[in-house]
């Protein structure tokens, strides 16, 4: 199996820095952290970092499209293997592809397309995320409300149908039963709030049911108020739940964004992009739903200027995040890398360098540009 070195820089596992420290890896995984001195002779290859670093990989929950492709309008396994190199370039070693509302026979398709690109090892595919349709008309943003629908049986069955990787649903909890949330819980899927006009009260007890996250807090979503605090209220209130969040200073103010974070119990905010086809493209158009969708100085609208989407990447947000919060610039590396991995259940296996731990990061140069990635130990 080959062994590979990353030596001449420092190295940020996720919680530290290290200086004269070296990474191998063996096959996919990362086998040990070992003095400068002591990388073995015989390596097959080492990446030499020139006095730059090495920081885990980002992982986004939320990636509609890239390189000109959207996941809705095509969902298939060439589409996840262009989205994810448009994605791996600003840093994104793994992500949930982000299927937006749709009809039943085409969430079958992408559930299908991602678990044969899990088989096959399309580089970064984690899971699935189905936004909508289960959602609420009050709060659609740009999803198309003529095919929001309640969750049945049939419903049920879609959710529950990938066999590998993570899969996150967003939906409106008062538009379903509590049971329902436990029972999607129970069998593994990863519940979020969103698209949403739930009460508080109503938030609180879906909280109580599994609920765990909530798709791009403050969009979408009932607000935080004094007499009525509203899911935005009850996601930053609970300890034990997390939020993505978009910071690309469009979908709320940076002060907003930073009120969010402080508020938030260390490693509840996580950064996701909500990114659309034109991240890692020259194209700023494209259609959803029959409807023209532009791109234009880092926002993304419909005709009636209406946000939809994000044409932020995820090393822009991990940079946004720091200035807008006044966060450490590596607590926000955490809110793009190892706070996502728990997310997901995935912390004994992403967002961290450490032996045992997957090959998934990021050489930076020493002006925290990327000049290199691994994804499961193969560079790019």
């Amino acid at each position: 199996m080959k062994v590979q070195a990353i030596v001449n820089g420092t190295i940020f596992d996720g919680e530290s820095l290290h200086e004269h420290k070296a990474v191998l890896i063996e096959g996919e995984y990362v086998v040990a952290l070992v003095d400068s001195g002591q990388v073995p002779a015989d390596i097959d290859e080492s990446y030499d970092l020139e006095g730059g670093m090495l920081i885990p990989g980002f992982i986004d929950l939320q990636v509609n499209g890239g390189g000109g492709v959207l996941f809705t309008a095509a969902p298939t396994v060439e589409s996840l293997r262009t989205i994810g190199a448009a994605h791996r370039q600003y840093g994104t070693t793994g992500f949930l592809p982000t299927l937006i509302t749709t009809r039943f026979d085409v969430m079958r398709t992408a559930v299908s397309a991602v678990a044969q690109a899990i088989k096959i090892g399309v580089p970064g595919v984690l899971g699935l995320h189905l936004e909508g349709p289960f959602l609420s008309a009050k709060r659609k943003g740009v999803h198309d409300a003529g095919k929001f629908c309640q969750l049945d049986e049939a419903g049920f069955h879609i959710l529950t149908s990938l066999q590998r990787g993570s899969t996150v649903v967003t939906l409106a909890p008062e538009l379903t039963s509590p049971e329902m949330i436990s029972r999607l819980v129970e069998r593994g899927v990863i519940v979020c709030g969103g698209h949403s006009g739930a009460t508080y009260a109503e938030t609180r007890d879906a909280l109580q049911h599994g609920l765990s996250g909530f798709t791009h807090l403050y969009n979408a979503m009932t607000p935080l108020q004094s007499r009525e605090p509203g899911m935005v209220g009850a996601a930053l209130e609970d300890d034990d739940s997390w939020f993505g969040i978009i910071a690309d200073g469009h979908h709320m103010h940076p002060a907003a964004f930073s009120i969010a974070v402080a508020a938030k119990k260390r490693g509840g905010a996580l950064l996701v992009t909500d990114a659309m086809p034109t991240v890692g493209s020259s194209e700023t158009s494209f259609v959803l739903d029959g409807k023209a969708i532009v791109a234009s100085e880092g926002r993304v609208t419909d005709a009636v200027g209406a946000l939809a989407g994000s044409d932020l990447d995820m090393l822009s947000a991990v940079n946004n995040a720091a200035k807008f919060a006044h966060l450490d610039w590596f607590e926000a590396v955490r809110m793009a890398s190892s706070y996502p991995a728990k997310a997901l259940g995935l912390e004994r296996e992403l967002g961290a360098i450490s032996p045992g731990f997957r090959a998934s990061f990021l050489a930076l140069d020493r002006e925290r540009h990327i000049s290199a990635s691994w994804v499961d130990g193969i560079r790019a």
